[in-house]
């Protein structure tokens, strides 16, 4: 004993020097070396690396001191201000360096411009902070009561994740008289207990044995742990176990549940403990398909169901079951038990499909056989007796066949694609068991298609909006028809009607895939304004079906025209004029009016004046809206006999154009007088010749012609017919010169206002008749018409479903109604009569 402790303190020297001089090695490559304790808290100080490199704070905060450890966050961090390394996270040595005897964590402080790196080296303490464990809180050894003394019995280590002197270090049995401890020392911290029987055993005067094995560590205070060793003494066997029947034999329910207990077999051995402990087993002759039935429970003896039992595959089983005793030497004894597995109605019907055909034409008449159908049962009896039909289906049935058990799948009906275009048909089979049992089965038919569909226009009839001045060759506009058929009997082809005698078709061409229309030439709104034509759309099916469909088409205006000036006249390419007005004419003097009329309409055709060059501001202003030119002070003699304006005239369009105009006003002295005169002394000069009279009677005859004309207007207007083209439309290529329209919208409503001053400042007036659109600078005299503002025409934009109109009439409000006729709606003063079968229709 005293040898084997000095080779064990010669080891342990000899580990400690290896020790220190790992420690040293490490050293020497290291520049510093700290030592903290394994689970210290977040934030402990490791050491100051800044004051053992000799840098000053400085250095660090310029040179970005950071350290470097692997591409693992580092378990430490390092405060640049002061340069003390500090602990981010708790460290477990374990974790890190497992039973390493040294655990080391080397990083790199880093030092940048000039780059620098520093090693540093962390050595982590172990802490006792693990108590040995075994692999198992308790352990049963079974020792027969003949084992020789000195019989060893090796027990498992117990371990401790601490390393070192704070591992295993000795291990101690509890007192008794019968067994002693030896210790295996293997080397690296593992030391191996054996227990020795030093005494014989005997189980008539001790028949268990408790004995506490207990494991302790090297620490300050020392960790330790136990575990208890149980030990049984066996008896010698010398009893076969013996069953209590001569024969066994059951009957089962071949759908018994599986867990189901069929029997249980019983056997008893004389013997005591383990000689005397019977468990069971199957014989290891038994085939594997009676263990995929069956299982025997080893110590009831139970035979207990544990797989599917099928009468039809097996009826009976006959089983050897085997008892043995738990003796050191086993004892066993066999016996055969039978087992009869009794019929039951297990077995659902079968349905099988020989026949199917899964794509059936729409137009198949009723009748039509679709699959064929077989059903069988293997049971017998009531049991196989099969009952067929279909579950819920009004479009097939069963028919039965001339043989047992088979059907036929047919239509009831007629069948429409596109009201269904697949069919789930559940067929369902019954037998008349005691619980009875069905099955089902599902077929999935596809109706295919047959060509019974015209193609369908989304819209009927189409009304489009193109404006003036469009690219030739470019679409337009797209009509698109659908086609509620499949494949080639839903491919539709577009094609426009050539026939009538509408020139314009010819310049249309229209895509016979996609229906985009297309235009071969510019549409011009001042000569055009609306067409309609016929699109023809043609499915791919055998036969064809088609549909048609009208298409209006209104063109959009465009400002496109430049203004054009009427007054003064143009000559020699500009438009010039002289106005001669006498020195002392007051202010507000009326010189001239600048006229113009622009081709288009509503903002592109409103026209505003505006003085584009004048001698001096103080002397004219222009009218923006009439073009009216008028004094603003008298003439002294200051100013120039001759002044020149430049008037510039320009629509409202986008893109603005504009036209200018000169007028060259020249100041002459007065002669207001010498005319006054002349026209007096022709004035006696006629009393005095007697023309008085033939003056009087000249006046006489005019006024009587004028109110003739007018009788005669309002007879003739009076005999028009009510139709909307003649009284309130103008004529198509009419250009809507003098008006101009505002555009404004009323909920779901779009109404465009026409009239020579209107304004996008305008205001609306309400009036008794709907809302009338005014001018914001323009006051309403005493018993004006609220609706009426002077305009020469008015047109009205309205929406009514897909379709868009623009109604024109002298004098139109949103009051007036509308009157259907043959070529559309038509607006009418709210005033006027209904002729014979109209209809007033109010927007």
């Amino acid at each position: 004993m005293e040898q084997r402790g000095q080779q064990a303190w010669r080891e342990r020297w000899r580990r400690v020097v290896c020790v220190f001089a790992l420690v040293a090695l490490r050293s020497c490559f290291a520049q510093i070396k700290y030592s903290i304790s394994e689970e210290v808290e977040e934030g402990t100080v490791v050491g100051n690396v800044a004051k053992d490199l000799g840098l000053d704070q400085n250095t660090l905060k310029d040179r970005g001191c950071r350290i470097v450890y692997g591409s693992t966050e580092p378990p430490f961090h390092l405060n640049q201000e002061d340069g003390v390394l500090y602990v981010k996270r708790k460290i477990d040595r374990e974790e890190v360096c497992e039973r390493s005897k040294v655990c080391l964590i080397d990083i790199k402080t880093v030092l940048e411009n000039p780059l620098e790196v520093h090693y540093v080296a962390v050595e982590i303490l172990d802490v006792n902070d693990h108590s040995p464990s075994f692999p198992e809180n308790e352990k049963l050894l079974e020792i027969f009561e003949s084992a020789l003394t000195g019989t060893r019995f090796q027990i498992k280590a117990a371990s401790d994740a601490d390393s070192g002197i704070l591992s295993v270090q000795q291990y101690k049995l509890s007192d008794n008289e019968h067994f002693r401890l030896e210790i295996k020392d293997r080397g690296q911290d593992r030391k191996t207990p054996v227990l020795i029987l030093q005494k014989p055993l005997d189980r008539e005067s001790i028949k268990t044995h408790n004995l506490l094995l207990t494991a302790i560590d090297g620490g300050k205070p020392p960790r330790s742990g136990e575990m208890r060793i149980n030990i049984d003494v066996l008896d010698v066997n010398d009893n076969p176990p013996v069953f209590i029947k001569d024969s066994y034999s059951v009957q089962v329910n071949e759908n018994s549940p599986i867990g189901t207990t069929v029997m249980q077999v019983n056997a008893t051995d004389l013997d005591e403990g383990l000689n005397s402990e019977v468990v069971y087993s199957f014989d290891n002759d038994v085939e594997g398909e009676i263990h995929s039935h069956f299982k025997l429970n080893p110590i009831t003896g139970e035979i207990i169901v544990s797989g599917l039992l099928d009468y039809e595959e097996k009826s009976q089983y006959e089983i050897d079951i085997q008892a043995s005793d738990k003796g050191a030497a086993p004892i066993t004894a066999d016996k055969s038990v039978i087992i009869t597995i009794i019929d039951m109605n297990d077995n659902a019907p079968e349905i099988e499909v020989t026949s199917f055909s899964r794509a059936l034409p729409e137009n198949s008449k009723p009748g039509t056989t679709v699959a064929l159908i077989t059903v069988k049962d293997s049971d017998s009896g009531l049991n196989g007796n099969v009952m067929c039909f279909i579950n819920k289906d009004d479009h097939f049935t069963l028919s039965p066949s001339v043989q047992n058990n088979m059907y036929s799948v047919v239509t009831k009906t007629h069948l429409d694609r596109e009201e269904q275009s697949q069919y789930d048909v559940t067929i369902i089979a019954k037998d008349a068991g005691d619980p009875s049992l069905s099955s089902e089965k599902t077929m999935h038919i596809d109706v295919s298609d047959v060509n019974d569909n015209r193609p369908q226009f989304s819209r009927s009839p189409y009304t489009f909006y193109v404006t003036e001045n469009n690219s030739p060759g470019v679409s337009m506009f797209t009509v698109q028809a659908s086609d509620q058929d499949e494949g080639n009997n839903a491919l539709i082809s577009y094609h426009i009607f050539r026939g009538g005698d509408n020139n314009l078709i010819s310049f249309l061409n229209i895509n016979s895939e996609n229906g985009d229309v297309v235009a071969l030439k510019r549409f011009d709104f001042e000569s055009l304004k609306t067409f309609k034509f016929h699109v023809l759309a043609t499915d791919s099916g055998t036969p064809s079906l088609s549909s048609n469909v009208t298409v209006n088409v209104f063109i959009l205006d465009q400002n496109d025209n430049t203004p054009v000036i009427l007054y003064p006249v143009n000559t020699n390419g500009s438009a010039e004029g002289v106005e001669e007005i006498p020195r002392n004419v007051a202010a507000g003097h009326l010189v001239t009016k600048v006229r113009a009329y622009d081709p288009d309409i509503g903002y592109n055709g409103w026209l505003l004046f505006s003085l584009q060059e004048v001698k001096d501001h103080s002397l004219f202003s222009l009218d923006r809206y009439t073009g009216q030119i008028r004094t603003l002070r008298s003439f002294t003699e200051t100013d120039e006999a001759e002044q020149k304006l430049v008037i510039l005239v320009k629509d409202n369009g986008n893109v603005s154009l504009s036209a200018t105009a000169t007028v060259i006003v020249k100041v002459v002295e007065p002669k207001e007088a010498f005319a006054a005169s002349d026209v007096k002394s022709a004035t006696n000069d006629i009393e005095d010749s007697g023309l008085t009279f033939y003056l009087m009677i000249t006046l006489a005859s005019v006024s009587a012609l004028f109110i003739i004309s007018i009788i005669v207007l309002i007879a003739m207007q009076c005999s028009k017919t009510t139709d909307y083209s003649s009284k309130h439309l103008q004529d198509p290529n009419y250009d809507g010169t003098l008006c101009h329209s505002i555009q404004y919208r009323s909920g779901d409503k779009r109404y465009m206002l026409v009239g020579p001053r209107m304004s996008i400042g305008s205001t609306i007036v309400p009036g008794s008749n709907g809302n009338t659109l005014a001018h914001p600078d323009r006051r309403l005299a005493s018993g004006e018409d609220p609706n009426y503002d002077g305009t020469l025409c008015h047109s009205i934009q309205y929406r009514s479903g897909d379709k868009r109109y623009m109604l024109v009439g002298p004098r139109m409000s949103i009051g007036s109604t509308i009157v259907p006729g043959s070529n559309g709606n038509t607006l009418v003063h709210p005033d006027r009569r209904l002729a014979s079968g109209e209809v007033r229709q109010t927007f």
